[in-house]
């Protein structure tokens, strides 16, 4: 037989016993769900889902058609949804050759030279230096396209302070796109406000 616990004072003059009387768990009300849609406007590939709400937590999924290689900039599309609270957002791309990532925004050198880097880093499986690789069945960029993806985050974090990212003047958030066709990633975005 386990040994007694015994009570412990809680607040003046009660005693419980949490161990051995656990209390009963507080019913709390169901959290009211709005679903909303996010005007797309002039914003192209940009195709956000609906928004969900519960309390203090918010959440879409964004539609990103990318070009091939490259970055894509989502900066202003994740902005345009954010409400004027503060919170904390994270992103999370939903696939394993796409990456995302806060770089640079102000010259597009920088894109060039990072795309670079990578296929550097990283060449198509038909390179020779890459006849290691076993899973090529799906194009030569394929496998290479998960390596960098392992290299790169999947998600992101970034506190929001009066309803703004807490973004540096120069930092953009960005699609990592690794595969050489077009492809239409998502972007699953949650804000916790405080």
């Amino acid at each position: 037989m386990p040994a007694r616990i015994p009570p412990r004072a809680h607040g003046p003059g009660a005693h419980t016993d949490f161990l051995n009387n656990p209390p009963r768990p507080i019913r709390l009300p169901r959290p009211r769900r709005a679903l909303l849609r996010v005007r797309a406007g002039q914003l192209g590939a940009f195709e956000p889902g609906a928004i969900a709400l519960y309390q203090g937590v918010m959440h879409t999924t964004f539609t990103i058609d990318t070009h091939g290689p490259g970055l894509t900039e989502i900066t202003r599309h994740i902005a345009r949804w954010l409400p004027g609270d503060d919170g904390l957002l994270t992103l999370f791309i939903r696939h394993t050759s796409a990456s995302l990532l806060i770089q640079e925004n102000a010259d597009p050198e920088v894109q060039t030279d990072l795309r670079a880097w990578l296929h550097r880093l990283v060449p198509p499986s038909n390179d020779p230096s890459m006849s290691y690789l076993t899973h090529t069945y799906e194009g030569p960029d394929d496998m290479p396209g998960h390596i960098k993806a392992m290299l790169l985050p999947t998600s992101l974090q970034i506190p929001v302070i009066n309803g703004r990212m807490a973004l540096g003047t120069w930092q953009g958030i960005y699609v990592v796109e690794h595969r050489d066709r077009p492809h239409r990633r998502e972007v699953v975005a949650q804000l916790i406000r405080a």
